[in-house]
């Protein structure tokens, strides 16, 4: 390939691989497979090393590309937080030892640690005297985000270790497999969408703002280093050591001499997976002396002293029962195939998705066929391949219907879209998922309005719009069979309540595509009501911080629907987007004209649900303790912060002292 290919390649992979990596880090939707998203990194590596002028220090072969919040304090990392390169063979992996060996000058086998690879997401905790001071995402790997409200609520963290040590510990939050379950199953009860995985979840919930929500999901750690701490002179005594400390160790690994060992404790974790209370994808292997790692260094990206080896997804064959579709909240209509129930990784799996109509064409699908299906990232089960050979002539191809199998109205192929939809708001599929996802408890959390009662709501044709909740009576409601006096008035309180939720709460309750709760935030902070957000151009949306072009035109889209911007007014002639001018006055004159420094681990309160509540009453809210500042509310581990506003003599607050100021509330 010439150069002037080589850079329109170059530029299409570009392109291509920060698309996946908004979907993966911003929206939490990834399109592809980690091992399909790998081989796109790997093309533009190799492209990069044929011709170097390409390579540039912003790079997705350079860079680190999980996303920041600004939700979140930033948080400079002391030492880089890099991530492993990865291999998916063994070839590759003796390729590596073979790097190693150069980089050492020495060919003699090796002490490797060996370790399950947790499928989880990268945190860094920074100990002062035994107790955690701060723990932080990798995010650029140079800067990450202060994630410490949360992950003092962690499960499984103690709130002391063993001796009073000061240092870095990194390692894996995660959701553990039975938790990750049974609030599934709760939501499916509920009537709401259950979570897609553990990993998007431990991402999600690490962002909430929301203190008590992240302690009710109950999220774990796994640490497998030390950085720049002298725990030991090899990373399994280091390894030993955290588990004196008290802090939580990943099992199944071990110390294995030379490649031969190395491979055979990859293949046995390979067949324990099962057996880990977390997802894993893969193995890692890593020198265990500490004085060859510092020898060997590392790239700006990965460490050379270090690898991933990431497992090939489980595949199982089954046969496809049926072929159903399945309407989404925003009109996509995605093909599923029902399946002859099979073990997969540890599940029952009975459904795949199929993806879109061009998926089925490609691979030629057909009702009826044996397929082997496989979890693409060991969590969404897809059909891998069709066993052709197994056909006796009964299995036809599916013919994708023109119609909408919800509500009949005709759907629509959009040309920049695999998907397709039905553009029909009034769908009764659409309709009861936006109903579900307005009550649920990230957005409106109308308690008593899980996925039952919305479907026999529209049975009775009780509802038939988000604003016909709000003219629901007592009367109406008492007819309905298993619901008492006392639930109606209940769900009549609770529909008042939903009034009063904030305006980030709000737009997330709409349901607006790829709209999720902090991109909400986002966008209530920048155009802080109604009209100010239905009026936005796209270039107002694009200019705001974490605003992609994705997001930005799904926004516009949706206030330029005739039908949506029909049902925004019959919300609004309700009263759905006021807020009492009286209400605003008082709150903006509690803490008015005060400098408020917040610090510790609050019970009842995110630090950013507290900072926009402080905020908006007229506090200015600091992040440092000065001659400026008025107030310290402190919670529990309050450290520096603390001591230094006690010798300046500023006021502080507990937290039963915040409460009782805030008791309208």
């Amino acid at each position: 390939m010439n150069l002037e290919a080589a850079k329109k390649r170059w530029k299409r992979l570009t392109a291509e691989i920060r698309g996946h990596d908004e979907l993966y880090y911003q929206l939490a939707e990834p399109a592809i497979s980690d091992e399909a998203y790998d081989a796109l990194l790997r093309e533009l590596t190799d492209l990069e090393e044929v011709h170097p002028t390409l390579r540039r220090p912003d790079s997705p072969s350079q860079t680190v590309r999980e996303s920041r919040d600004d939700n979140f304090p930033p948080y400079e990392h002391p030492s880089p937080m890099l991530s492993l390169s990865n291999t998916y063979s063994f070839d590759e992996l003796d390729a590596f030892f073979d790097r190693v060996a150069r980089g050492l000058e020495d060919d003699t086998p090796q002490a490797w640690s060996v370790e399950p690879k947790v499928d989880g997401v990268a945190l860094a905790l920074h100990y002062r005297e035994g107790r955690l001071h701060v723990a932080v995402t990798r995010g650029d790997g140079k800067i990450g985000d202060d994630v410490s409200a949360n992950v003092h609520r962690f499960i499984n963290l103690p709130a002391e270790l063993h001796e009073p040590l000061s240092f870095e510990v990194r390692g894996e939050a995660y959701m553990d497999r039975s938790r990750f379950t049974a609030l599934n199953a709760a939501r499916e009860r509920s009537g709401e969408e259950p979570f897609a995985n553990p990993r998007n979840l431990t991402t999600g919930t690490l962002k909430l703002l929301d203190g008590r929500e992240s302690a009710r999901r109950g999220l774990s750690f796994v640490a497998h280093s030390v950085v720049e701490h002298d725990l030991g002179e090899s990373h399994h005594h280091e390894l030993e050591r955290l588990d004196a400390l008290g802090l939580p160790g990943l099992p199944l690994r071990k110390v294995c001499m030379g490649r031969d060992e190395v491979v055979e404790w990859i293949r046995h974790l390979d067949a324990s997976r099962a057996e880990l209370p977390f997802e894993i994808d893969g193995a890692v292997i890593k020198l265990d002396k500490l004085a060859l790692r510092r020898k060997l260094g590392a790239t700006s990206k990965s460490p050379r002293w270090g690898i991933a080896f990431k497992y090939a997804a489980e595949k199982a064959e089954t046969t496809i029962l049926r072929i159903a579709l399945q309407v989404g909240r925003t009109g996509a209509v995605t093909p599923i195939a029902e399946l002859e129930p099979v073990q997969l990784s540890g599940t029952t799996v009975s459904r795949a998705t199929l993806h879109n109509r061009e998926e089925i064409a490609r691979k030629d699908i057909r009702q009826g066929d044996r397929v082997l299906v496989q979890k693409a990232g060991e969590i969404i089960p897809q059909v891998l391949e069709v066993l052709k050979d197994r056909r006796d002539g009964s299995q036809k191809p599916f013919a994708f219907p023109k119609k909408c199998p919800a509500c009949n109205e005709p759907l629509l192929h959009l040309e920049d879209e695999a998907a397709i939809r039905c553009v029909n708001p009034a769908c009764p599929a659409q309709l009861y998922r936006r109903l579900v996802h307005f009550a649920s408890r990230g957005a409106l959390d109308i308690e008593g309005l899980g996925g039952k009662w919305v479907s026999i709501l529209l049975e009775e044709n009780l509802i038939q719009s988000l604003s016909d909740l709000y003219r629901l009576n007592l009367e109406s409601l008492l007819k309905l069979e298993r619901m008492g006096e006392k639930s109606a008035a209940n769900l009549l309180a609770a529909l008042q309540v939903s009034l009063k939720r904030p305006w980030r709460r709000k737009i997330f309750a709409l349901g607006i595509r790829h709209v999720g709760e902090e991109t909400a935030r986002t966008l209530a902070r920048n155009f802080p009501d109604l009209n100010a957000l239905r009026t936005a151009t796209l270039e107002d949306l694009m200019e705001v911080s974490d605003v992609g072009d994705i997001v930005a035109q799904a926004v516009l889209d949706y206030f330029q629907s005739e039908a949506l911007a029909s049902e925004i007014s019959e919300l609004e002639n309700l009263g759905f987007f006021e807020e009492s001018e009286e209400t605003v006055e008082r709150l903006l004159q509690d803490f008015k004209g005060m400098t408020v420094v917040i610090t510790g681990s609050l019970e009842h309160f995110g630090r950013n649900e507290l900072k926009d509540l402080l905020s908006a009453r007229g506090a200015k809210v600091t992040s440092s303790v000065s001659k400026k500042t008025s107030l310290l509310i402190a919670g529990e581990a309050a450290g520096s912060k603390l001591s230094k506003a006690a010798e300046m003599g500023i006021e502080i607050w507990d937290e039963a002292r915040l409460l009782s100021e805030l008791n309208d509330e």
